[in-house]
């Protein structure tokens, strides 16, 4: 592997090898075997990530069975790129998280092997089976209370060794946290990383030099001094635990814009908003880390390697996250904001019957949907499937709706069986679309103030939805779960209206809602 001091020699770097850390082996897989690894000591299965100059595999050592992510780098790619110091930095930090492992922070992925070959480098690192924290928030939406804290303290405590180390990812986002077989998180790619002189931590967050290094990070999760070019230290990674926590319990990063200029305008302005439903004690610690100065964040002035005043923090205070590697983790849910319309006390009637119990929950028996779908559906046969449309009556309504509807550009061609504006949420964020369920089946959803198709909830036989109350409602698929609400609250029309289309076209899947 490169060493710190090597040059890169002619047209590709150079060959020589430092010594690298050792995964575990038994004595009979070992014996009469070379110390040193190749591409072949592994049987590379399928491609799980990619970088600027990296591809990353899932690939299983022959020799033991056990399953590694294993990064491979174009030496040309690098070379070209001026990219070998940085390569150098990060096998370099990952060897020191391997000799400096804390057994009450193991939440970072671990270096097994590092090698090359004349054209290539290879980084053997953990592979954690359950992907990127970024794509289980994406299935889900948001977190609730119980799921976002246990995060984010697993995190805190993972910063407090990495600063004590005197590293700084300068990266943190929720694509470089993952999550393993467990559900515990590691962190990974050490490509911006940096390991800070004595020096470097005492000056950082107080200094107005102009910083040497060049940019580094993700637009949505870097901190001001990064931009204004100050010096920056520990306090970089703090303001990303600010933003990552406002992503989880929310849905999206608190900066966003359509440009990275303009999410650099509103991150040096401190210029975003909390929505509804964001708890208050997340709500509290996410303004005390999103400070423009580094050193009057939360925890800027804490001992380094313990981060006691987030730990006293109302959010984390009741949690030991020196035991939090132990714990088994919450299993993860959408947190669900408080509905804020009124009820109407003259619909209902005294004691606590089943008829006033369905309109408290915003739940009906399934024949009394029946009843109510039919009044939103378009007219059709006694029992006929909404679905169920004859080669007649197809080509009329088509034709209808080409006329006659505007949403017609957007379903390729398909007819429309329902459609109606709903909200769409992404964590506590509502976006208002319009819904058009069809024949196919398909279930597009629309901007209806652009005019953009923006995309389509995927049919599978496993389909299924789920009413909440009235307004809202899931539609589960393998991959995510769709959060929508319907304002005039029809929301178990909806659902009768999908699953009967589901059924349709997937007659041997259960055609039951779930409530």
């Amino acid at each position: 592997m490169l060493r710190a001091d090597q040059q890169v020699n002619g047209d590709r770097l150079s060959t020589e090898c430092t010594a690298m850390p050792r995964s575990p082996r038994t004595d009979k897989n070992t014996k009469g075997m070379s110390e040193k690894r190749t591409d072949k000591d592994f049987i590379f299965g399928k491609l799980i990530g990619e970088g600027s100059f990296s591809s990353v595999y899932l690939a299983k050592d022959i020799h033991t069975d056990q399953e590694y992510a294993v990064k491979v780098c174009d030496k040309e790619h690098i070379k070209r790129e001026r990219k070998v110091q940085q390569i150098i930095r990060e096998k370099d930090i990952m060897n020191l998280l391997n000799d400096r492992w804390e057994t009450t922070a193991p939440f970072f992925v671990k270096l097994s092997y590092a090698f090359q070959d004349e054209c290539k480098l290879y980084f053997v690192m953990t592979f954690c089976k359950n992907g990127e924290l970024l794509s289980l928030l994406q299935r889900v939406g948001n977190f609730d209370r119980e799921g976002a804290r246990f995060y984010f303290a697993e995190m805190v405590r993972a910063m407090e060794h990495l600063h004590s180390l005197r590293i700084i990812h300068r990266d943190m986002k929720p694509e470089n946290i993952l999550l393993d077989e467990d559900m515990h998180i590691k962190i990974t790619d050490f490509g911006c990383a940096k390991i800070l002189s004595k020096e470097e931590v005492e000056a950082a967050g107080c200094d107005d030099r102009p910083r040497k290094n060049s940019f580094v990070g993700t637009a949505q999760y870097v901190s001001p001094e990064l931009l204004s070019s100050k010096t920056c230290g520990p306090g970089a990674d703090v303001w990303a635990l600010g933003c990552i926590l406002y992503q989880m319990v929310s849905g999206l990063p608190p900066f966003r814009s359509k440009s990275e200029y303009f999410i650099y305008q509103k991150i040096q302005k401190l210029e975003y908003e909390f929505p509804q439903g964001f708890y208050e004690d997340a709500k509290d610690m996410v303004r005390k880390l999103l400070v423009i100065e580094a050193e009057d964040r939360l925890g800027a002035n804490d001992p380094i390697g313990r981060y006691t005043s987030l730990r006293g923090h109302p959010l984390l205070n009741d949690l030991d996250l020196d035991t939090m590697h132990l714990k088994k983790p919450p299993k993860i849910a959408p947190f669900l904001p408080q509905g804020d319309e009124e009820i109407n006390w003259e619909l209902n009637q005294p004691g606590l019957n089943s008829i006033a119990l369905q309109l408290e929950l915003g739940l009906q028996l399934r024949d009394t949907v029946e009843e109510e779908v039919e009044e939103q559906l378009p007219k059709r046969r006694d029992k006929q499937n909404l679905a169920d449309v004859r080669d007649e009556e197809l080509v009329l309504r088509l034709a209808d709706q080409e006329q006659n509807n505007k949403w017609n550009k957007f379903v390729e061609g398909n007819l429309i069986l329902k459609q109606g504006l709903m909200d769409k949420r992404k964590g506590l964020f509502p976006r208002r679309r319009m819904f058009l369920l069809t024949t196919g089946p398909h279930l597009y959803y629309v901007d209806p103030v652009n005019q953009v198709l923006k995309g389509q909830i995927p049919w599978s036989d496993t389909l299924t939805t789920e009413a909440k109350n009235f307004k809202t409602f899931f539609v589960h698929t393998p991959n995510r779960t769709y959060y929508l609400e319907e304002p005039e609250g029809y929301a178990l029309k909806w659902c009768k209206a999908i699953e009967e289309v589901k059924s349709f076209y997937y007659p041997q899947s259960s055609t039951s809602t779930s409530t």
